[in-house]
């Protein structure tokens, strides 16, 4: 390899690492999350201008794996934290799932982030639904298929929804 060759690489690891510590030092990334957004970053010309360039996929490895080895990136740090937000906003379990996923977390570090007794998740719903809804019961079977409703789109187990809610009004 040239020594130019070898400049220009030297180079590329150098603005993808930067890139990518920027990225971290906001907030935890998972690493398909890093990878996604570094893959076609923008970077600008000798004239100064934006352009977007393709980053070479053994460069992107490389860094990545060279964050992962540092401690800088880390799939379950990322699980833990998502799982901590999520559970602030007052998601339920199957919607927290479905984001864990969405961002290329192992199933297996999915389950384990979200290993909490079904009474916690009881107790979320509960204070997510007093939140939105107040201390009344539903006032009718509309009112009670409304909140149902709300419960099940934040994530909630139907199962969760119906122990939250009680029986429906006749």
């Amino acid at each position: 390899m040239a020594a130019a060759d070898t400049a220009t690489e030297d180079h590329a690891v150098a603005d993808l690492t930067g890139r990518a510590m920027r990225l971290l030092a906001a907030r935890e990334h998972s690493v398909e999350e890093l990878r996604r957004k570094l893959r076609h970053c923008r970077s600008r010309d000798r004239a100064g201008r934006r352009v977007r360039n393709t980053v070479d996929g053994d460069t992107l490895e490389a860094v990545l794996g060279a964050l992962q080895r540092g401690g800088l990136l880390s799939d379950v740090r990322f699980a833990e934290a998502f799982v901590h937000s999520r559970i602030e906003r007052g998601q339920g379990p199957a919607k927290i799932r479905a984001g864990l996923r969405e961002r290329g977390i192992a199933k297996e570090l999915v389950d384990e982030a979200l290993d909490f007794a079904p009474a916690f998740w009881r107790e979320r719903a509960e204070r997510v639904h007093v939140k939105r809804f107040g201390d009344a019961p539903p006032a009718d079977r509309s009112d009670w298929a409304k909140r149902a409703r709300f419960l099940a789109a934040r994530g909630f187990a139907a199962e969760v929804v119906y122990r939250t809610l009680g029986e429906q009004p006749v």
